[in-house]
């Protein structure tokens, strides 16, 4: 049910992209979009790693977007739309009632007093995350992982030695 929320508010969120006009306002979607796939991935996977460090790389893109455009586009008006937000916020509602109306276990659990969850699932939870986790680090997957640490140092070493240290930024600073 929570999934299929957060795959309604992507859908939402890509509807909303399409129409923004402001650069500042695209990347705020942008991050909210990226931290809706996040959610979804770690809900799949049942451990968050992996949508935690998706989410930092993002982050640091959005970063360097976010100093890109306001040295570029500094002085332009940011206008919210109010048909744009009552257009999403209508589809949202939509989206949550046909949720609701088609998940039928939801409705029951809101309507019949349901007990709460035993230690036992808990137990059950935790040990398929670290279950999980474990494989990442194992024989097969050891290697893939050794090799992404050693081409991301190459790429570092790289990328400073190609930096040129006397050239400056893209807008002069007084």
């Amino acid at each position: 049910m929570l999934q299929l929320i957060l795959i309604s508010l992507i859908f939402i969120t890509s509807i909303i992209f399409i129409n923004m006009i402001h650069p500042l306002a695209m990347g705020l979607t942008l991050l909210i979009q990226t931290i809706l796939i996040c959610l979804i991935s770690g809900l799949m996977t049942k451990t968050f790693w992996f949508s935690y460090i998706l989410f930092l790389i993002f982050l640091g893109g959005m970063l360097v977007l976010f100093i890109y455009v306001t040295s570029l586009a500094s002085n332009e008006m940011f206008n919210l739309s109010i048909k744009l937000t009552l257009i999403s916020l209508s589809m949202f509602f939509i989206l949550l009632i046909i949720s609701f109306i088609l998940d039928k276990n939801l409705l029951n659990f809101y309507l019949i007093n349901n007990e709460m969850i035993s230690i036992s699932n808990i137990n059950s939870y935790f040990s398929e995350n670290s279950l999980s986790l474990n494989k990442l680090y194992n024989f097969p997957t050891n290697l893939v992982t050794i090799l992404l640490m050693n081409y991301l140092l190459i790429t570092l070493i790289v990328v400073v030695k190609i930096t040129k240290m006397f050239k400056g930024p893209l807008r002069i600073m007084n």
